[in-house]
């Protein structure tokens, strides 16, 4: 990458202050800033650092006055983290190479393979699946029949998608994920022993979706696990059958969501948290790391602290209890 500050302004729709020909060519963390690098500013407990920044161009927001000189040509946006997000897309577009790669894989005769789609080695794919265009699928990766998967999606190595998943556009799946295995579905017999449960639902993942390395998405015995659209869900998370999440729903590394629980839009999910099957949770809840989520949570925009999860008021005025009494 090489851009100026110029350049940078019209592709993110910023104002210069400083030298519009300064020249970025790497990115680096605002406390590591170097000439030649690009660095953003936008948590107030970095302000220091926008002093002592030798970075060529720092992205701020457009409300920030420096109290001190600053070195940096700054760009200024209406909200950094955001253009920063912005640029690292455009960046990362550029290096992007969709092309028809008929290497060594296995691509079944009925499949529908769109334009500039990129299928990498040892690649599997099922008859009558549809991928739509310039969407990549890497190395290893190993697709069902019958699988429809959107345009602009990128299928990180290793990834496992079974028969009848359904993947909306501009979808990442990085490496390592299961869609649409069969969810763990058990009925007692009176021997003591377990019936298997065959499962012949499906998954169905909404549009701008990213799910991380080592995750599994079940797939229902009847009907669809569902991923809304714009979802993020990070590494090593659990999403059992039958579930729903919500669009724009986000979720940390280590949670799961048990069998047909119903999560809603804009939820924040931090990590290692556990929500319990056949619940619903509200709009925008917040669940706090490792909490366990027990019962319903009726009320939007409801923060959850502990195990079980009680509203974060009172968490914080029974910890002050614990620890007291912890004291005495």
């Amino acid at each position: 990458m090489k851009f100026t500050a110029k350049e940078l302004s019209d592709i993110l729709h910023g104002t210069v202050d400083g030298n519009p020909d300064a020249v970025a060519t790497s990115f680096s963390k605002i406390e590591h800033g170097k000439p030649g690098s690009l660095c953003f500013y936008a948590n107030p407990k970095y302000e220091r650092f926008v002093y002592t920044c030798k970075a060529s161009i720092l992205l701020v927001n457009r409300d920030f006055n420096p109290q001190q000189p600053v070195f940096c040509t700054m760009l200024k946006v209406d909200d950094a983290y955001s253009a920063l997000a912005q640029l690292l897309d455009y960046v990362s577009s550029l290096k992007k190479s969709y092309k028809r790669h008929r290497g060594r894989c296995r691509v079944a005769m009925s499949a529908k393979v769109g334009k500039r789609v990129w299928i990498g080695d040892y690649v599997t794919v099922g008859r009558k699946t549809e991928i739509g265009d310039m969407t990549k699928i890497c190395d290893n990766v190993t697709i069902g029949e019958n699988v429809k998967i959107g345009s602009k999606c990128i299928i990180y190595p290793g990834t496992t998608i079974f028969a009848n998943t359904v993947i909306g556009d501009r979808v990442i799946l990085h490496s390592g994920c299961v869609i649409g295995d069969d969810g763990f579905g058990n009925a007692p017999q009176p021997d003591g022993t377990w019936k298997k449960i065959e499962h012949v639902g499906n998954v169905v993942i909404g549009n701008d979706v990213e799910i991380g390395s080592n995750t599994t998405v079940d797939k229902a015995p009847m009907e669809s696990t569902i991923i809304g659209n714009g979802v993020r869900i990070d590494n090593l998370c659990q999403i059992a059958h039958n579930v729903q999440v919500g669009d724009n729903t986000v979720m940390a590394a280590l949670s799961g969501i048990a069998g047909s629980a119903v999560v809603g839009k804009n939820c924040i999910i931090a990590g290692q948290v556990g929500i319990n099957g056949h619940i619903k949770v509200a709009d925008k809840t917040t669940v706090a790391a490792q909490a366990g989520v027990v019962g319903n949570v009726r009320k939007p925009g409801t923060v959850l602290m502990g195990m079980p999860a009680i509203p974060h008021g009172t968490y914080m005025r029974a910890y002050v209890k614990f620890k007291a009494s912890g004291e005495e």
